[in-house]
């Protein structure tokens, strides 16, 4: 349990720079005092705890301070220091100075060998509010910002109470409103790293080194963490976490044969809050708060944790906790792997070189060790002996359970969730079972709120944590802001086949970054070779910046789709399944999946300066067919586009068209579908036999067309003599281009996935009974 001092150690160190935001607001004094100063007399916190790690975490301040050799301030300044010497890297061309008008630089200029030198527009962090892309604009961080966001920051700091309730409460806060400025404002800096970020991986540290100095009985901070500081740099007081849940994607195709849209959506919402909870459940039980939580999403995360038995005995206890759990609730359909790697200070800073993406290699191989032998012996007895309540199987997920209306109590919950994920705001963890509530880990239950009923709800027993979705809320034990992918503008899949231009069939979309792993652990090595700008700090802004892209920016690419061949402006038609941190599970109208996965690919490009790629598969179905088949058709279609030569691929329909990003929006979509669209939406009744025809010859040509053939059909469509002047001359057009098209392999190959999505397009409802 996290004790009191624990708790304002990781406030005083969160707040520990805000006398930055002083600072820059017009206050001339030095931000330790000028924090200082703010937090007594505006935010009125008085805590002598709290107020110290502020006052005194720069080396000038501490030496002079009359504290105790084990304050609170010495763990902060420690921290401070570290947190420091992984974010600030001088630039290339960096000069001398410090300007408190400098912008926050983007993450993306030194990513993947990008030397670019983009920052991003003054702002708070609103998901409201569009997306803050990088930009090469002028952008000057003026005193009327700053103002405005140490006003908010004041208000939320009255309104909340500074206890373990409304640690993480705190955070959410200050992420709000300190994600967009700049830790460092020194002119000869990278200033990449945000200040929230900063003061976050201040936090984790300091927590963690507290908890491992007071394993080892060691009260006298200032002697190890002020006078020799430098030595203990080299020492594992950390560990770098990782947990990884498999068997996700099958889990989530286990869906029933009503409800299916609704039933994927459900079941891929409650492992990721089911993650989350995971998360929280952890971090209480090491006395930790979110501000340790690096990344989670798509089943996996990383923490930062103190390097104690104390630690590794509680990781390993709660591993085999929640894997008797998930066999308990799903036989062997899910399973938890985690591992971690002892690091020093010096080693997240990457020094000696290398060391940090060695320290991924060895949790992946940890992880990996445990995956290839899941269970011990006694798991396996438990297994075989295990006893299945009631004597039918449930028609959904197929295990024997007591039955309600021919599906097990685990997927009624799932099938009533559904419409709540899509609605109500909060989602709530609490103890005791109640009607149609979800199985967590713990003996914990997952209800749905609004606001209403939740603010009664956290004044009752049995209330635990709740999570809010898409937006910042403080509360009694909000444990965070999901961000979540909700987007949907229909339940069903006939509903989406119903919406689709031409053809009545819906569109699945499987898609992720390329190469995300590798860009984790060698992305922020330069060119030449350096790993100067290699740190935990880039990582986990990387991270968090990716989050919020495919979990929170998606739904609004969504909503503002732009005009194109395969859908009009605005809504598209389209419900995301899921989107976490690196991939995006989508469907919808067929061409409305189209038109988004190439608003996604190209926003994307946008957000990471070219930095990221991302490759996926589409595939086009009626709105009966089997889910299980179109989810393993889409995956080997998404395997056909990282199977492509630098992979940054789409493949559409089936594996024989697979193109890279480039060659299909420019040669098969803005020329091929375009000239076939405005050739035949101008010859009225010719064209639908003429392309099924030249579709079989162009494919039954394996190197070169029969020309004779090929010359017969196109003079098919000659207009005759009485037609316009412009018409013939369309034809003349659309014939040049058509033979020289039929005659180049790559052109041809094209022209065929072209002239499929076109028809597609054009198939009338009469056409398709």
């Amino acid at each position: 349990m996290i004790t009191d001092r624990q708790i304002k150690l990781v406030i005083g160190s969160l707040l520990h720079d805000i006398g930055k935001v002083v600072y820059r607001s017009g206050d001339g004094r030095n931000h330790s005092q000028s924090g200082y100063e703010y937090l007594k007399t505006e935010a009125k916190i008085f805590d002598q705890n709290i107020l110290n790690c502020v006052r005194f975490h720069h080396g000038k301040n501490l030496r002079t301070a009359q504290v105790a050799d084990d304050d609170l301030s010495y763990l902060t300044y420690y921290a401070d220091n570290i947190a420091a010497f992984t974010d600030r890297r001088e630039a290339e061309e960096g000069e001398g100075g410090f300007d408190k008008t400098v912008p926050l630089d983007s993450v993306f200029n030194i990513l993947n060998g990008n030397h670019e030198k983009k920052h991003y527009a003054m702002q708070v962090l609103d998901p409201h509010a569009g997306i803050n892309y990088p930009t090469d604009q002028p952008v000057s961080m003026d005193e009327h910002f700053y103002k405005t966001v140490i006003q908010n920051i004041t208000e939320c700091l009255r309104g909340i109470e500074l206890d373990e309730k409304y640690l993480n409460s705190l955070l959410s806060v200050l992420e709000a409103n300190l994600s967009y400025i700049p830790s460092s404002t020194s002119k000869k800096e990278l200033t990449d790293i945000s200040l929230y970020d900063h003061i976050k991986m201040t936090a984790a540290i300091a927590a963690c080194t507290e908890q491992y100095l007071e394993e080892k009985q060691e009260r006298n901070y200032k002697k190890l963490l002020f006078e020799n500081a430098k030595q203990s740099y080299e020492e594992k007081m950390f560990l770098l976490y990782s947990m990884d849940i498999s068997g996700i994607q099958n889990f989530i195709y286990t869906v029933g044969e009503s409800g299916v849209l609704k039933g994927l959506r459900a079941r891929s919402f409650y492992l990721e809050i089911m993650m989350e909870h995971v998360v929280d459940e952890l971090l209480e039980k090491l006395a930790l708060s979110r501000a340790n939580l690096i990344y989670t999403g798509g089943g996996h995360c990383y923490m930062l944790l103190p390097n104690t038995e104390h630690v590794k005995n509680e990781i390993a206890d709660y591993e085999k906790e929640l894997n008797a759990w998930m066999m308990r609730q799903f036989d062997t359909a899910l399973y938890v792997a985690s591992g971690y790697a002892p690091v020093s200070a010096n080693e997240l800073r990457d020094e000696p070189e290398g060391s940090y993406s060695g320290l991924y290699l060895k949790i992946s191989k940890m992880i990996a060790g445990k995956k290839s032998h899941r269970y011990d012996a006694d798991m396996i007895r438990s297994l075989n002996k295990k006893r299945h309540s009631g004597e039918r199987e449930c028609k959904v997920c197929r295990r024997m359970a007591e039955l309600t209306d021919d599906k097990c109590g685990m997927c009624n919950a799932l099938e009533k969730m559904s419409g709540n994920i899509l609605h109500d705001p909060y989602f709530t963890v609490v103890i005791g079972k109640e009607k149609n509530a979800l199985p967590l880990p713990g003996e914990k239950y997952l209800v749905a709120d609004t606001k209403e009923s939740l603010l009664k709800r956290m004044q009752q027993d049995g209330y635990v944590r709740s999570y809010t979705k898409n937006d910042f809320y403080t509360g009694n034990q909000v444990a965070t802001k999901l961000w979540v992918g909700d987007y949907a503008t229909e339940d069903t899949f006939e509903g989406f086949a119903q919406k689709a231009e031409g053809i009545e069939r819906i569109g699945v979309l499987r898609a992720d970054v390329d190469n995300l792993g590798t860009t984790f652990v060698y992305g922020f090595q330069r060119p030449d070779g350096s790993h100067k700008y290699v740190t935990l700090s880039r990582t986990a802004t990387l991270s968090r910046q990716l989050s919020l892209f495919f979990k929170c920016y998606i739904n609004s690419l969504l909503r503002e789709g732009e005009a194109g061949i395969f859908a009009g402006k605005g809504k598209r038609n389209a419900a995301i399944v899921y989107s976490g941190g690196d991939d995006v599970f989508l469907v919808g109208a067929w061409n409305e999946v189209i038109a988004a996965f190439q608003k996604l690919k190209n926003a994307l490009a946008r957000f990471a300066q070219g930095t990221l790629t991302i490759s996926g598969g589409i595939g086009v179905y009626p709105e009966k067919y089997p889910l299980n088949v179109m989810a393993k058709e889409v995956e080997r279609l998404e395997d056909a586009s990282k199977q492509n030569d630098g992979k940054n691929a789409i493949t559409v329909l089936d594996e024989s068209h697979v193109y890279p990003w480039d060659e299909f929006q420019k040669k098969v979509v803005e020329e091929k579908v375009k000239t076939l669209k405005w050739y035949f939406e101008q010859t009225e009744e010719r064209g639908m036999s003429f392309l099924y025809h030249l579709t079989e010859l162009l494919r039954n040509s394996e190197e070169h067309i029969n020309i004779a053939r090929y010359a017969y059909l196109l003079s098919r469509m000659e207009p005759d003599k009485d037609s316009s002047r412009e018409e013939k001359e369309a034809y003349q057009i659309f014939s040049r281009k058509m033979y020289e098209w039929g005659n180049d392999a790559r052109e041809k190959r094209e022209l065929i996935t072209a002239i499929y999505l076109y028809v597609y397009l054009k198939r009338d409802k009469e056409e398709q009974k």
